[in-house]
């Protein structure tokens, strides 16, 4: 059996709070997490919008039913949820994706913005933001890793290239289970290896957005 590949054009959806106008302050990219979908993830940044800040949140292009057939057969729950990538395909995935959030800046933001842009990954979408912004097709100002870390494939090259001068934050609450010692090591390593020193800002909190912590950002 030999796997074969093909390339074919794909349509996309994301979502947006605000419009870009000559009174906007700052815009927002954010990438949500594992299993969630963008029309929903958007409306915890809404908060931003009375900033004069335009939000701008992708979605995963794959998604699924959050629950099995026989549980969604017993309980009448059909919630679907979206999805970066898994470990299947992962490096075509991430291609996908990278390609994806490139043509959304240029539609939205194009190469002669002169408002900054903040790039956020929450949790999956740590890894998603990371990659993409290391891919260093586009400008930005500010990038923050909310409740994850930089995933350890980096390139690290330009990785180091891009984040150089940037403002870097990793934001997490206090009494969320996916942040513990072991990814604040692989966060300090990767870190050093990029020859960054990201900033730590933590909240009162479990794994999600926290209103209050968002508002340091404005």
């Amino acid at each position: 059996m030999e796997q074969q590949e093909l390339s074919f054009n794909c349509r996309a959806r994301y979502y947006k709070i605000g419009s870009i106008t000559p009174d906007t302050q700052q815009i927002w990219i954010v990438l949500h997490g594992y299993g969630q979908l963008a029309q929903y993830f958007i409306q915890k940044f809404k908060i931003l919008e009375e900033h004069q800040i335009c939000i701008i949140a992708p979605e995963g292009l794959s998604r699924f039913y959050l629950e099995d057939v026989t549980s969604r057969m017993q309980s009448g729950n059909n919630r679907v949820g979206a999805t970066w990538m898994t470990k299947e395909n992962r490096i075509m995935d991430i291609e996908n994706y990278v390609e994806y959030l490139n043509i959304l800046y240029h539609r939205e933001i194009g190469n002669t913005n002169t408002i900054p842009v903040t790039i956020l990954g929450f949790s999956q979408g740590c890894a998603t933001a990371s990659r993409w912004v290391t891919d260093g097709k586009i400008n930005f100002q500010r990038l923050i890793l909310w409740a994850g870390v930089f995933p350890p494939d980096t390139n690290f090259e330009k990785g180091h290239s891009t984040l150089k001068g940037k403002d870097t934050f990793l934001v997490y609450g206090k009494s969320d289970p996916f942040i513990n010692d072991s990814r604040f090591a692989e966060m300090k390593s990767v870190s050093s290896t990029l020859g960054i020193e990201p900033t730590l800002v933590e909240f009162e909190g479990k794994h999600d957005i926290d209103s209050k912590t968002l508002l340091k950002f404005t």
